[in-house]
């Protein structure tokens, strides 16, 4: 159930990195696109307000653990994985770390580069084995 909110919330937080204006009616027509529910719909805000609520700290985490990549060389789909996932991560209790992984890696296929993939999992095993979560 929460494939397509995490979806729909990596759309919006990767068009904040280009557009600052227009967001309510953008996240509209992102959640129109999807049909979610109004559960589902719930949980990508919750996961949009906390990348927003947390950047700068996840940004920090992120550089941490992207050892010689900085989070300004990165894909902006990677990126924009990447600050979900780790906010999922640290911030929602009843998601198992590894599930956010997993549903991350998955977009990544989806969105990105083969190489990313790895990277991508790389970067969130370290974070979780570094203990950077609930």
């Amino acid at each position: 159930m929460r494939s397509k909110a995490r979806e729909c919330a990596f759309k919006i937080i990767f068009a904040s990195f280009f557009h600052t204006q227009g967001g309510e009616s953008f996240r509209r027509g992102v959640y129109n696109a999807f049909s979610i529910d109004e559960e589902e719909r719930t949980y990508a805000e919750k996961l949009v307000d906390l990348v927003q609520e947390h950047q700068e700290e996840l940004t920090a985490a992120l550089n941490q653990y992207s050892i010689g990549f900085s989070d300004k060389r990165m894909f902006p789909v990677d990126k924009s994985i990447l600050l979900m996932a780790m906010a999922e991560i640290r911030y929602v209790d009843d998601v198992p770390a590894a599930v956010s992984a997993d549903e991350a890696v998955g977009l990544v296929k989806k969105y990105s580069t083969e190489k990313s993939c790895g990277f991508v999992n790389g970067i969130l095993a370290s974070f979780i084995s570094g203990g950077q979560y609930k």
